[in-house]
């Protein structure tokens, strides 16, 4: 994707990944409005970030969901970039008692969020130029941490959906681009001071870098071999069976 002249949101901007590309993505000249259902959190970020915008949004919520699309389209009619970013991982007991709390909300932030998301705003982002949809998934997509089994499914599916809608926007003005993060330092099962993890300056860099390319996967190197699990003829595979199935079912 092009790395400057954009209107981005980014959902999860508050911290983490999420911060750090919206900063990052700042800095380069796009206007970032960022979002999150902590205020003091998306304050401190635009204080740190003269000229970024920041909009409340309980990915969790349809109806939130639909507020700030409209307010999106309404208020940034150039918005052409939608980071899927907001995500929440939790211990689970794959081998025992599933928490139905933690099961409802992993599965409605982490995948149904996204998937309402870009749903919104996806009609919109067909009309503008150099449009993207990008999802931070992650390399448990390709390698489930078995602690965290049901985050790790919600990843593994955000990637399958993925791949089904890259394919069915392939004649749009719409690229549809996945984040696969390996372990950094966030606060996510409280990494930040986690020496195996990717610190996230380093992390960042190495990913806006890559964005800049023309991949459809943003891969930095530590999390290329997590990748490479299922075999590197996906795409092609993938692609030429739903082409066939378009025969089938029409589309």
């Amino acid at each position: 994707m092009k790395l400057t002249g954009n209107t981005i949101f980014i959902t999860g901007g508050g911290s983490g990944i999420g911060r750090g590309l919206a900063e990052a993505l700042h800095k380069r000249g796009n206007k970032v409005i960022i979002s999150g259902r902590r205020r003091g959190h998306l304050d401190e970020v635009v204080a740190a970030n003269p000229g970024m915008s920041a909009i409340e949004l309980d990915i969790a919520d349809p109806a939130s969901i639909e507020k700030v699309a409209a307010q999106l389209i309404a208020d940034y009619p150039d918005l052409n970039v939608l980071i899927n970013n907001a995500g929440i991982m939790e211990p689970d007991q794959a081998g025992g008692h599933i928490d139905d709390a933690l099961l409802v909300s992993t599965v409605t932030t982490n995948l149904i969020g996204p998937i309402r998301m870009t749903s919104a705003l996806l009609d919109h982002l067909k009309t503008r130029n150099d449009a993207v949809v990008a999802y931070t998934s992650s390399v448990l997509a390709f390698v489930p941490l078995a602690v965290t089994s049901v985050y790790s499914s919600t990843k593994a599916a955000l990637h399958s959906y993925v791949l089904s809608q890259r394919f069915m926007l392939r004649d749009t003005k719409v690229r549809v681009l996945e984040i696969a993060p390996p372990w950094v330092r966030t606060d996510l099962m409280n990494s930040r001071e986690a020496e195996q993890a990717m610190p996230l300056d380093a992390f960042i860099d190495e990913t806006i870098a890559v964005l800049g390319t023309d991949a459809d996967e943003v891969l930095v190197e530590g999390a290329k071999a997590f990748r490479a699990n299922p075999g590197s003829g996906e795409h092609a595979f993938v692609n030429n069976f739903n082409a066939q199935m378009m025969e089938v079912f029409g589309g």
